[in-house]
């Protein structure tokens, strides 16, 4: 635990204090987010977060190479450099569209090369369980590799829209990978237990940490695209890595978890993924491009219902929450025990959802001149 803790406070320390950095390079190439019709902020914002994350990364991963602990995850595969690669790739065209602008053509583009060099470094899925049989072939693998980056990618650039939320929202969803892929590694391999997915977690959930402060409502530098799909990718690998530990030797186990390795990705995804296929389909129902922006993603609906800011991102980071590490404990709590608590914590949630304060709809009206640029 102490090495992966070390990898994490690494990561978050050095993205905190390269966001003032990434802030007045933001100023300097021009990478402002305007204010338009759809956003809701007030004043020009800059940014290109994303860049002071991948330092954050980068760091934690140089250190974790030095570490003892870790030998076997970098002396066994290309796997964390593939990470960080493919990272940097997708934050430099991230970077390239919110200095320049790119298509959604370009960036596709460079996200599916961004996800090949991801597979191509060995962070691939190895097999599909179905029923207890290995299903799939090295092709289909690396094509699954490769749609569900780019799914999570895109997911997490979606509810990049409200200050604090996207990196709120995979801080929570990092934090769930991190505690199951860690438990599960412990108890299939009690004398080593690192692993990929647990180092990447740890720096997943490090980056989001040290970025939060400077990002919080009202925010003073926004992510970006080369912050939010880093985040993506990030939480992809994360997955991925996760499915070629075996959870089938856990002994706590009281339900077949040799599906939580797909599920779960899904699991702290879902948020995002609503966003995503109700954003597609809507978009496609009125004869428009799937990638025309709009100002109808749940965050924006939340505002919309009379939430503030703040409390429209809390909920979020509830849902999250309940969502991610409910799925988490079905792995390690008995259902009769888990499936009641995750039950009542979702209507807890859902109450709070729906519950407004009278007032509130013109408390989050004003609001409406602040805050982070829904980008799509």
């Amino acid at each position: 635990m102490r090495a992966y803790l070390l990898v994490l406070v690494t990561a978050a320390a050095v993205t905190y204090l390269c966001t003032p950095l990434a802030r007045r390079l933001a100023e300097r190439l021009g990478a402002m987010s305007p204010v338009r019709a759809r956003d809701v902020h007030s004043v020009p914002t800059p940014r290109l977060g994303g860049t002071a994350m991948l330092a954050g990364l980068a760091a934690a991963l140089v250190v974790a190479s030095r570490l003892p602990f870790l030998d076997a995850v970098f002396a066994d595969s290309r796997g964390p450099w593939a990470v960080l690669g493919a990272g940097a790739l997708l934050s430099l065209i991230g970077v390239a569209d919110d200095v320049w602008g790119l298509d959604a053509l370009a960036k596709l583009g460079g996200q599916v090369l961004a996800a090949s060099l991801l597979a191509w470094g060995g962070v691939q899925l190895l097999s599909l369980p179905v029923f207890g049989v290995t299903v799939g072939s090295g092709p289909t693998f690396f094509a699954l590799t490769v749609l569900g980056v780019l799914v999570a990618v895109n997911a997490v650039n979606f509810i990049d829209g409200l200050d604090g939320l996207a990196a709120g929202v995979m801080l929570i969803s990092g934090s769930a990978f991190f505690v199951y892929t860690y438990l599960l590694s412990q108890d299939a391999s009690p004398d080593d237990y690192s692993n990929l997915a647990t180092l990447v977690a740890a720096a997943l959930v490090g980056c989001c940490l040290g970025f939060l402060p400077h990002n919080l409502h009202p925010a003073r530098i926004f992510m970006g695209d080369s912050g939010s799909m880093l985040l993506g990718l990030l939480l992809a690998a994360t997955g991925v890595a996760a499915s070629g530990v075996d959870p089938a030797v856990l002994s706590r186990v009281q339900v077949a978890p040799v599906f939580l390795p797909l599920l779960l990705p899904l699991a702290v995804l879902l948020l995002p993924l609503l966003d995503l296929v109700w954003a597609v389909v809507r978009r496609l129902a009125k004869g428009q491009s799937p990638f025309t922006p709009d100002r109808l993603h749940l965050h924006h609906r939340l505002l919309d219902l009379g939430h503030s800011h703040a409390r429209a991102v809390g909920v979020m980071y509830a849902w999250a929450a309940v969502v991610s590490f409910g799925a988490v404990s079905t792995a390690f709590v008995p259902l009769t025990t888990a499936l009641p608590v995750w039950g009542a914590a979702v209507v807890v949630v859902a109450v709070v959802t729906l519950r407004i304060r009278r007032g509130a709809p013109e408390t989050a009206a004003a609001t409406l001149g602040e805050g982070r640029p829904s980008r799509l």
